[in-house]
C-alpha cells in the first residue's frame, strides 16, 4: 500500500501560489464590480449581498470538478465614513437594512475569497460620487485623507521587506548585507507611518493590525499593530515565503476608537470546544463549520439569519464563536483603509491583492511629505527584476507606467503561474 504524501502548502509549491492568485483575482473582479455600485442612495445590505452572490457566482468557475475546498474568505463588507471594522447589516434589522450611502461619503469596502484554504482579502476606500469630486477631482481634507492613506500603505509595504532581501552582489554579499542590517521595531513602523499621517493633517487609527497568512488562518502567530492601544502588542516580523494581510487604517480626526452602537455581524469560529445546550446554536455551528471552515462569516449569510441572532449569543459565551465588535472613529471623523494581501519572496514583495494605485493627479491639497527618510524608502522597488523570465512583460508594459504597477510587474515575475480550472 502506498504512503501517504505529505502536502507542502509553503509558497515553494506552485501550486500554492496558484491558489493565492486565482482567489486574488476574483476578489479584485469583485471589488472593483462593488466599488462601481456605491453610489448616492445605494443601500448597503443590497451592496454586500451582489457582492457574496458575485463571490460566489465566480468561485465556482475556478477549480471545477476538484475535491478542494472553496469560498468566501471574507464576506463583502462596506463602513460608512466614520466606521472603522468591516460593516455588514441583516435584514431582520429594519433600521440598519435600511442605510444607504451619502453623497462624497467615505465608504470602505472589504471581501476576499478563499482557495483550498489559502484566503486573499481586499479593502479600498472609495467616495461616493457628488458634486464636490465630479469628474473624479478629490480636494481639501478629502484628498488630504486618501493621499495619506495611499503613501502610508506604500511606506508600509516596503518597510515589511526582510532586512538585506534586496541587496545586491554575490550571495555571500548578500548575507553580510542581510546580517548588518537589524529589522525594523514596530514601534518605529507606527513612528514613521505617523510621520506620513501627520503630513496630511490625519492620524493612524488605533490598533491597525496586519496578520500572516496561513492555510485556513487569517490571524496568525504574527501580527503588526500599528498605533496599538493599551496593553496590545505586535509579535514577530515577515519573512521570506510568508504571505500576510496588510493593513492600514487612517482618520482625520484623533485616531482613537470606539464600538458603536450597532449588532456585532461579523463572526469566525475559534479553536474552543464547547458543549452547547440550545439547538439553534448547535445548528448554527454545524453550518458554519461546513460553509466558512475558520474563516469571517456574516449572520445575513445564514439560512436561518432570525434564528442565528439567538444561536449566536450562546456560540459566543462559549467561545466557539469570536464576535468582531463594529468599531468606529471616535470623534465621528472619516476614516479610510486599505488592505492587501502580499508574498513575500526571494525576490521581494508581492501584491497577490491590492487597492487599485489612485490617479494621483486628481487629489488637490498644499500638503506633501517633507520627511527626507521616509521619501528614500518610498522610492525603493518592492522586488528586484528577475531578468529573463521577466522580458515579455517588460514588452507589454505601457510607456510611463506608474511606478506602482512597475513594483508588481517586477515582483510577480517570481512566479509565472496559470490558473487551474
Amino acid at each position: 500500500m502506498a504512503e501517504l504524501q505529505e502536502v507542502d502548502y509553503t509558497l515553494n509549491n506552485p501550486d500554492t501560489l496558484t491558489k493565492y492568485k486565482t482567489a486574488a483575482q476574483i476578489s479584485q473582479k469583485v471589488l472593483q464590480a462593488v466599488a462601481s455600485w456605491t453610489v448616492e442612495g445605494a443601500q448597503i445590505l443590497d451592496l454586500c449581498e451582489r457582492g457574496d452572490k458575485m463571490l460566489d457566482e465566480e468561485t465556482a468557475k475556478v477549480y471545477k470538478g476538484k475535491k478542494i475546498v472553496k469560498g468566501i474568505a471574507h464576506p463583502t463588507t462596506v463602513s460608512p465614513s466614520s466606521f472603522v471594522t468591516p460593516y455588514t447589516p441583516l435584514k431582520s434589522d429594519a433600521e440598519e437594512a435600511a442605510l444607504t450611502l451619502k453623497p462624497a461619503e467615505v465608504v470602505k469596502i472589504q471581501l476576499g475569497v478563499q482557495i483550498d484554504g489559502f484566503g486573499a482579502i481586499v479593502c479600498d476606500t472609495v467616495v461616493v460620487p457628488s458634486k464636490e469630486n465630479e469628474g473624479d477631482m478629490y480636494k481639501g481634507r478629502e484628498a488630504d485623507l486618501l493621499l495619506a492613506t495611499h503613501w502610508a500603505n506604500e511606506l508600509l509595504l516596503r518597510l515589511l521587506l526582510p532586512p538585506g532581501l534586496l541587496a545586491t552582489g554575490t550571495e555571500e554579499e548578500k548575507k553580510t548585507a542581510a546580517a548588518a542590517e537589524k529589522p525594523i521595531k514596530q514601534s518605529r513602523i507606527t513612528e514613521l507611518l505617523q510621520k506620513v499621517a501627520e503630513s496630511y493633517g490625519c492620524n493612524v487609527v488605533e490598533s491597525t493590525t496586519s496578520w500572516l497568512f496561513e492555510r485556513t488562518e487569517i490571524e496568525g502567530k504574527k501580527k503588526i499593530v500599528l498605533s496599538p492601544a493599551e496593553g496590545v502588542k505586535g509579535e514577530g516580523v515577515p519573512a521570506v515565503g510568508e504571505v500576510w494581510g496588510v493593513e492600514v487604517g487612517l482618520s482625520l480626526g484623533s485616531g482613537k476608537v470606539k464600538n458603536l452602537p450597532n449588532r456585532p455581524t461579523l463572526h469566525r469560529r475559534t479553536t474552543t470546544t464547547y458543549g452547547l445546550k440550545r439547538p439553534t446554536s448547535r445548528q448554527l455551528l454545524s453550518e458554519v463549520v461546513k460553509k466558512f471552515g475558520t474563516f469571517p462569516f456574516g449572520l445575513r449569510q445564514l439560512d436561518d439569519e432570525r434564528g442565528a441572532k439567538m444561536g449566536v449569543l450562546e456560540c459566543v459565551r462559549g467561545g466557539v464563536l469570536r464576535q468582531y465588535e463594529v468599531v468606529g472613529d471616535k470623534d465621528g471623523e472619516p476614516v479610510s483603509r486599505l488592505f492587501s494581501t502580499v508574498a513575500i519572496t526571494k525576490n521581494g514583495l508581492t501584491r497577490l491583492t491590492a487597492p487599485p494605485a489612485p490617479d494621483l493627479s486628481k487629489y488637490q491639497t498644499d500638503k506633501k511629505i517633507t520627511d527626507e527618510e521616509i521619501l528614500k524608502i518610498l522610492e525603493q522597488p518592492l522586488a528586484r527584476s528577475t531578468g529573463a523570465k521577466n522580458k515579455n512583460k517588460k514588452k507589454k508594459k505601457k510607456k510611463a507606467a506608474p511606478k506602482k504597477a512597475t513594483d508588481e510587474a517586477e515582483a510577480e515575475a517570481e512566479e509565472e503561474s496559470s490558473e487551474d480550472e
